[in-house]
């Protein structure tokens, strides 16, 4: 047998505090209990001729109202403010909801009249309210559970986010706000990343790509963790999915001083280290110079010839196969008289040597080397052999700020070719390109 709902209160409106179209107010009985962020319901003004239309609205703040004209009447009402008397003065109040408008079934926003009942939203009516009841309904597939919507009734929803504005190909983009430093952010990130690879039909065609840029918090994403209280087990399973580890995992750890790994302890069981040689920077120089004061344009005129050169395999490259050849041909270019190039004086050149030495000899952290060993790789040609159904975390939490900025870089330039070239990455990891 099915309950009907009971309501919890009736709108209201005052001279002073009308109902609007974006928000309306309803008092609540005494034994009611309500909190901010519960969605509730109410009926509509119906159109001749239709059925009832209800509108949906978010509880926002809550206050407590009587009929006391100033605080002073209280405080005179306890014998002038003793603690230990009865006031003399019976207060008539009720607490007052405030509710901002999420929707209504038939599209009408006509302020809601005072003196409407007021119910809790069933399960049903919170995906009508937050737009999703279509996408449940008749796009199951692209549903993503981003959450749970818990209400002060007991009852609750799963809360949705439709996969083509999160994968694409609509926006692919979701922010994620909340208090810095408590890893709360971090965390939902990680939740909806496993929320993505266990509910998409096609998980093995989703590659992802993590960022650690603080501690050693996501170098054990492969590993699992202590096992959670019941009633988080109980929120997970609401929604269908299931607290585990990330699967096909790879961790990319930056090389650090003597070609060891730079990173917080512990390090990830396997990994591969990544170096920036100069022959494998030639063509990301435009990074590595980005944080550079620049106004003149000078110095991007200067890595910007140094980058042809490299590329087009000019004679003068022979000179600057490494980061202490390029830096030595530099300085001979500086010193000589006339312009370098015939464009750029020699204190020029001198200003971008000294900027580029501080980036790659004196303030790295181990990252740059004149010659990579056979363990470490570019971070460009292993992401470029990117796979479907693996997750990647690229270690930059001890780079120095230049570094992170080019390693930053480097991901979404070499992701961005990736994705223009290729139509689809499988298992395999094998590209079609576009014809």
């Amino acid at each position: 047998m099915i309950e009907t709902p009971q309501p919890i209160g009736r709108t209201s409106a005052t001279e002073r505090e009308a109902i609007t179209s974006e928000k309306f107010t309803f008092w609540l009985p005494d034994g009611v209990i309500v909190n901010p962020f519960d969605i509730v319901a109410v009926e509509q003004v119906n159109q001749p001729g239709q059925s009832a239309s209800r509108t949906f609205g978010l509880v926002t703040t809550l206050e407590h109202r009587t009929d006391a004209p100033t605080h002073l009447a209280n405080f005179i009402s306890s014998n002038f403010g003793q603690l230990d008397e009865t006031p003399n003065s019976n207060r008539q109040g009720t607490t007052v909801a405030a509710a901002n408008v999420l929707s209504n079934t038939a599209a009408i926003y006509m302020p809601v009249p005072s003196e409407r009942l007021v119910y809790f939203a069933q399960p049903e009516d919170i995906q009508s309210a937050l737009g999703t009841d279509t996408l449940v309904k008749e796009r199951k597939q692209d549903a993503i559970p981003a959450g749970l919507i818990k209400m002060s009734n007991g009852m609750a929803a799963v809360a949705y986010l439709d996969r083509r504005y999160v994968l694409g190909p609509e926006s692919a983009h979701v922010n994620i706000s909340g208090i810095s430093g408590l890893a709360t952010k971090t965390s939902y990130a990680m939740f909806l990343l496993q929320s993505i690879l266990q509910t998409a039909a096609d998980k093995d065609k989703i590659a992802v790509i993590i960022l650690n840029v603080k501690q050693a918090d996501l170098l054990q994403v492969d590993m699992r963790g202590p096992e959670l209280p019941p009633e988080q087990k109980e929120l997970w399973e609401a929604m269908g999915l299931e607290p585990k580890p990330f699967d096909r995992v790879r961790y990319f750890i930056p090389r650090g001083e003597k070609g060891m790994p730079n990173c917080f302890p512990p390090e990830p069981t396997a990994y591969t280290l990544y170096a920036y040689d100069l022959p494998g920077t030639a063509d990301k120089l435009d990074l590595l110079f980005s944080n550079v004061a620049d106004p003149s344009g000078t110095v991007e005129g200067i890595y910007g010839e140094i980058k042809e050169i490299l590329v087009n395999g000019e004679p003068d490259a022979q000179k600057m196969q490494s980061w202490s050849g390029l830096l030595e041909y530099l300085r001979q270019a500086g010193a000589e008289k006339g312009r370098w190039r015939g464009m750029f004086a020699g204190s020029s050149i001198g200003m971008c040597r000294r900027h580029l030495r501080r980036i790659v000899q004196a303030r790295q952290t181990g990252l740059f080397v004149d010659s990579r060993s056979r363990n470490e790789q570019l971070l460009a040609d292993e992401l470029t052999n990117i796979k479907g159904g693996v997750t990647y975390v690229v270690d930059i939490a001890k780079l120095a700020d230049d570094e992170q900025t080019l390693v930053f870089g480097d991901i979404l330039r070499t992701i961005y070719a990736v994705k223009a070239e290729a139509v689809k990455i499988g298992p395999s990891g094998r590209r079609c390109r576009r014809k």
